[in-house]
């Protein structure tokens, strides 16, 4: 029945790669893992909010919006963060300023997880997710260190936000370098 049900899975993986190669299993421990995660801030915030978990307010969600975005940029693009990345991605040129962008690296082609978290590491949409289920479980959880953390990340992307601006109108004056 395993062999079977394993024919059955490599056959649905070929189909739907065609030609190229997807590492379906991998993304299928990933969701899982993710799933599992999520499972256990739930089980987490349930006991420690009582039976009614605790509400976000509109602040601390957008709050968490900005944060999200600021983290996942962080973990996923910036040059200060590549060592994180560097074991399972390559570098494939510079990004916006301050980033860089990372390719899947050759030697994890072929091994379906580590080519998914390899491509997690380098997607800030995909790492977005875990990056909020994260903080949202952190407001029910420990609001007090999280409304800090996503204080600093939103104070950083609002920064980033002036320095974008900063320069484009330094560009719009002749003359001006930055």
């Amino acid at each position: 029945m395993l062999t079977t049900l394993r024919a059955r899975a490599l056959d649905v993986a070929q189909r739907y790669s065609g030609t190229g190669d997807r590492p379906l299993p991998g993304y299928l421990v990933l969701t899982a893992g993710y799933t599992a995660m999520t499972g256990v801030l739930l089980t987490a915030a349930r006991r420690r909010a009582g039976a009614d978990v605790a509400r976000l307010e509109w602040g601390d969600l957008a709050l968490t919006a900005v944060s999200t975005y600021r983290l996942s940029r962080l973990l996923t693009k910036d040059a200060i963060s590549s060592p994180l990345r560097a074991p399972l991605t390559r570098f494939d040129g510079a990004g916006m300023p301050g980033e860089v962008n990372d390719q899947v690296a050759p030697q994890v082609e072929g091994r379906p997880v580590l080519h998914a978290v390899a491509e997690l590491a380098t997607c800030p949409f995909c790492t977005g997710q875990w990056v909020a289920t994260t903080l949202v479980a952190g407001h029910v959880l420990a609001p007090g260190v999280t409304r800090l953390v996503t204080g600093i990340l939103t104070a950083t992307a609002g920064a980033e936000v002036l320095h974008y601006g900063h320069a484009a109108l330094q560009r719009l004056e002749p003359g001006h370098d930055e």
